[in-house]
């Protein structure tokens, strides 16, 4: 027999997680016995949206992308092949199965479901401003990520210049991703602060760049190069670049971004005129070491140093143009 929840038994993230499902289910309106006031249930639209988008699956590819049991996915479709608007033809693979595929009456049927869907989409964003928007977005990513959607595909990936705004996300996330993942405390976070906001008050589009990796409008990585410069005087050292603040997301780590950040950055300062890019990194951040290795940069210097709260090994890199 299960156990009655209690106040002792019940854990907070769960009640938490269960209230937005019952907050976001109620929004979308997917508690209405027919969605949209089509005559159509939640189940039987997914299935129309899947068939509309990727024709010719068989039953047991559908009941895997939409995670149905097998059975009730057949008195599903049995529904529909009724009303016709589902056809199936055998498959000239195996016989035994049948590639099923929505019928004109099936499209018809599917067109104001979709059309309602997307204005209902289009007006919860309506009343959120450019940064809600991504806010929202960036949270839907996250939850797909966390809950074992497929990984970011490079592909989608753009690179682009920065713009107002992306500052403050490359310091937050700098400051957020290696605390969680090396437990280095605000002094880094300090650190970026204040190479960012040196880099837009001295900012010079023909000699110094930054790229943001975006897809669907969220960051994913970011890369600087910028003049190198005297650390006590400030003062440009002549033919030289420097590489600065590459980060990804842990979502789109593992698909060559990092290498597309950085050769960015070579195409750039060759075009600049430099005559060689540097960069300063930690030997314990061996994902970016391996990344510049590669694209032969060769290490000429390293020093202890206590920093951030941990005892690193600083590493300068250089590459020769």
């Amino acid at each position: 027999m299960a156990r009655m929840a209690t106040p002792e038994n019940i854990d907070p993230q769960v009640t938490a997680l269960r209230a937005f499902n019952r907050f976001y289910t109620r929004r979308i309106g997917v508690l209405d016995e027919r969605i949209y006031g089509s005559g159509y249930t939640l189940p039987q639209s997914r299935v129309l949206w899947e068939l509309a988008h990727h024709e010719g699956l068989t039953a047991s590819e559908l009941a895997r992308r939409l995670d149905l049991d097998p059975g009730y996915l057949s008195r599903l479709l049995a529904g529909l092949k009724e009303r016709r608007l589902i056809r199936a033809r055998r498959s000239p693979i195996d016989a035994r199965q049948s590639l099923l595929s929505l019928s004109t009456a099936g499209r018809r049927a599917f067109a104001p479901i979709d059309a309602h869907s997307q204005a209902q989409t289009a007006a919860l964003l309506a009343p959120l401003g450019e940064p809600g928007r991504r806010q929202l977005l960036q949270a839907t990513r996250t939850i797909e990520q966390l809950l074992g959607a497929p990984r970011i595909g490079e592909a989608a990936v753009l690179l682009r210049p920065h713009r107002a705004g992306d500052i403050g996300w490359v310091i937050s996330r700098h400051g957020a991703i290696y605390a969680q993942e090396y437990g280095w405390n605000l002094e880094f976070e300090g650190l970026v602060a204040q190479i960012a906001g040196q880099f837009l008050l001295r900012f010079d589009a023909t000699r110094e760049a930054c790229w943001i990796a975006e897809r669907d409008g969220l960051p994913l990585g970011c890369v600087f190069l910028v003049q190198a410069r005297d650390e006590a005087t400030g003062e440009p050292e002549s033919g030289t670049a420097q590489l600065r603040l590459l980060i990804l997301e842990p979502a789109a780590r593992g698909l060559g971004l990092g290498a597309r950040l950085v050769a960015e950055c070579e195409r750039f300062a060759r075009l600049a005129g430099y005559a060689r890019i540097r960069l300063w990194t930690q030997s314990i951040l061996t994902a970016a070491r391996a990344i510049y290795q590669k694209a032969g940069y060769r290490l000429v210097a390293t020093e202890p140093h206590h920093s951030f709260g941990a005892d690193l090994v600083g590493e300068n890199w250089e590459l020769t143009l």
